[in-house]
C-alpha cells in the first residue's frame, strides 16, 4: 500500500470512528489502581496545575521498570479496557506519538525530545516501522518506548481474530528486529477496541495503553490549539496523544517545541510506561 493512500484512508475513517475512540476508552483503568475506574476525560486543572515548580531532575528516569530482561516478563492479564492514565509520585505525565515513523516528522520530534532530555512513547505501524527502522534504532538508542498499533492501521472492530493477530504478530516482529525487543505495550487504533484485541494483545505479551487527553492534531487545528489543548490538559497522571505520520504533522511539530519546555518549567516529569507484572 502507498503512504499517501494510507494517509487518506485513515483521515476518511477517523472522519467516522471518533465517537467509537471516546466510547472505547471510558471508565478504563489506572495505572497501579488495583483496578478502579478512571475519568474519561481528564479533570480541569485547579490552580495548581500551573503553578511553576522546579524542573524534575529526573527527565530520562521512567518510573518503571521498563526494560526488563525478556525472560522476566510474565503474561499481562486480559483487560476490559484499555488503562487510560500513569500512576508516580508527583506531576508526571506521558507523552505518546501514533501512526510513525515517518521522515518527515519523527526526526524533528526526537530531537526536540533529546534536546530537553525527555522521553516519549511511539505507537508505530508496521509498515510505516520497516520503511523506517533507522528511526526504530534511534528511539531504542534515546531510551523511548515504542508500541504496537498494528501494521496498517485498520479498524479493529471490523476484522477477524486472524486479521488482527496477523497485524500484531507482523509489527511485533518488526519492532522486535529494529528496536531490540518486542513491544510491551499496545494501542487500537481509532481507539477502538474490542475483545479480541484485549485477548490478542495480552498472548503476545502486550499491555493496552490509551490516552487521558487528546490533541486531535491530526485535524490540523493550528500549532496553538495544539498547545493550548496539552497545557488546559495538563495534571498528574495524564497520556497525552499526537500524532508523528498520518497526514501533514508539522504543526505537531511545532506544538512539542512550544508545549515541552512549558510543561518542564511548571514542573511536570515526563516518563514513559512501566509494566506492572514482571
Amino acid at each position: 500500500m502507498q503512504k499517501d493512500q494510507l494517509f487518506t484512508r485513515r483521515r476518511a475513517l477517523l472522519a467516522g470512528v471518533t465517537a467509537v475512540g471516546a466510547v472505547g476508552t471510558a471508565g478504563a483503568f489506572a495505572v497501579g489502581s488495583g483496578g478502579g475506574p478512571a475519568p474519561s476525560a481528564a479533570p480541569a486543572p485547579g490552580p495548581a496545575a500551573h503553578r511553576p515548580l522546579k524542573p524534575s531532575a529526573y527527565r530520562l528516569q521512567p518510573l518503571t521498570g521498563y526494560g526488563a530482561p525478556r525472560d522476566a516478563l510474565r503474561r499481562p492479564p486480559v483487560r476490559s479496557e484499555p488503562i487510560l492514565r500513569i500512576s508516580g509520585r508527583g506531576r508526571v505525565m506521558m507523552l505518546t506519538f501514533d501512526d510513525g515513523p515517518d521522515p518527515r516528522y519523527t526526526p524533528d520530534i526526537l530531537d526536540t525530545l533529546a534536546e530537553y532530555g525527555v522521553r516519549a512513547t511511539f505507537f508505530v505501524c508496521g509498515e510505516m516501522a520497516d520503511y523506517n527502522r533507522d528511526l526504530l534504532s534511534r528511539m531504542a538508542d534515546e531510551g523511548h518506548v515504542v508500541g504496537n498499533h498494528t501494521w496498517s492501521h485498520p479498524l479493529l472492530t471490523r476484522l477477524t481474530r486472524r486479521r488482527i493477530r496477523t497485524e500484531m504478530e507482523r509489527t511485533s516482529e518488526v519492532v522486535e528486529q529494529a528496536y531490540g525487543e518486542p513491544p510491551l505495550w499496545f494501542r487500537a487504533p481509532y481507539g477502538a477496541w474490542n475483545r479480541a484485541a484485549f485477548q490478542l494483545g495480552a498472548e503476545l505479551g502486550m499491555e493496552p495503553l490509551a490516552w487521558t487527553v487528546d490533541t486531535l492534531d491530526w485535524t490540523t487545528p493550528g500549532t496553538g490549539t495544539i498547545v493550548e489543548r496539552v497545557e488546559d490538559g495538563a495534571a498528574p497522571g495524564v497520556v497525552v496523544l499526537s500524532h508523528d505520520a498520518g497526514g501533514d504533522r508539522s504543526q505537531s511539530v511545532r506544538a512539542l517545541r512550544r508545549y515541552l519546555p512549558e510543561l518542564l518549567d511548571s514542573g511536570y516529569h515526563l516518563t514513559v510506561p512501566r509494566r506492572r507484572f514482571v
